[in-house]
């Protein structure tokens, strides 16, 4: 017995129509996702902005961290400048909004550590987002978040005043050979702050001992940045080596 198959155009048709509109709902949705983080960048790149204007003052530094959700708010913020430079290892492409969003955040902790309140509650309570901020000094690659990288060097200069500050950091294994590689950097102002940041660690004589033989390779760069055009390098770099000059004298 031969059995013949009707073919059914109308459910053909029918499920090439499901299919379709599914994609659709699939094409709308995702529009949608692309808006909402866009949307989100901008407002987050906007209120960051704005946070990092109004901490500049002591006052706003103290209401910020007398709130429940400060820490979180570091905790999240060393997240989101980690992702940022994670993305630009793969991709050299800046997303200008993402950029702006980073700097507030980056700025805001800046301006927290600059006041005695604010190194004291980083040391206490944030020194996973510190470690954050010295592991992602290596992890930016030349040439790339110069701003985000002064920023960075900046609070960690601001918690060096901090005296556990400064011994705590002067302990981290590879602070120097970061601070090495930022003396070669092409941006001026990389320099400048990776100089600062290497004066505020040698001024302490027990911290300079502990660090004199990681210092040894950046002398040699140290004395190049003393003879440099820019007449700020060349100031601060004179400066760091008049404070070692002792030390060499002796070695």
């Amino acid at each position: 017995m031969i059995i013949f198959h009707v073919y059914d155009y109308r459910c053909h048709e029918f499920a090439i129509i499901e299919n379709l509109d599914l994609l659709l709902q699939v094409t709308e949705l995702r529009a949608r996702s692309v808006q909402q983080v866009d949307f989100c960048t901008q407002m987050g790149s906007a209120l960051c902005t704005l946070l990092w204007g109004v901490s500049n003052r002591e006052e706003t530094v103290k209401t910020i961290l007398g709130m429940d959700r400060t820490t979180e708010f570091f905790s999240l913020a060393a997240q989101t400048v980690s992702s940022l430079v994670e993305s630009l290892s793969v991709s050299q492409e800046e997303d200008m909004e993402e950029s702006s969003f980073v700097l507030g955040l980056a700025g805001t902790i800046t301006n927290v550590a600059a006041v005695s309140c604010g190194r004291d509650f980083l040391m206490s309570s944030c020194r996973e987002l510190l470690e954050k901020w010295m592991e992602l000094l290596g992890k930016i690659r030349v040439g790339n978040c110069p701003q985000l990288r002064v920023l960075i060097l900046m609070t960690l200069y601001n918690v060096s005043i901090h005296r556990e500050g400064l011994v705590w950091m002067s302990q981290y294994g590879g602070l120097m050979p970061q601070l090495q590689q930022l003396l070669t950097d092409p941006d001026s102002d990389v320099c400048l702050h990776a100089l600062r940041l290497l004066q505020s660690l040698v001024l302490e004589p027990d911290v300079l001992h502990m660090l004199w033989g990681e210092l040894q390779p950046c002398l040699p760069l140290i004395t190049q940045l003393s003879h440099t055009a820019n007449s700020e390098l060349k100031t601060m770099a004179a400066e760091v080596l008049e404070e070692l000059r002792g030390p060499m004298a002796e070695a």
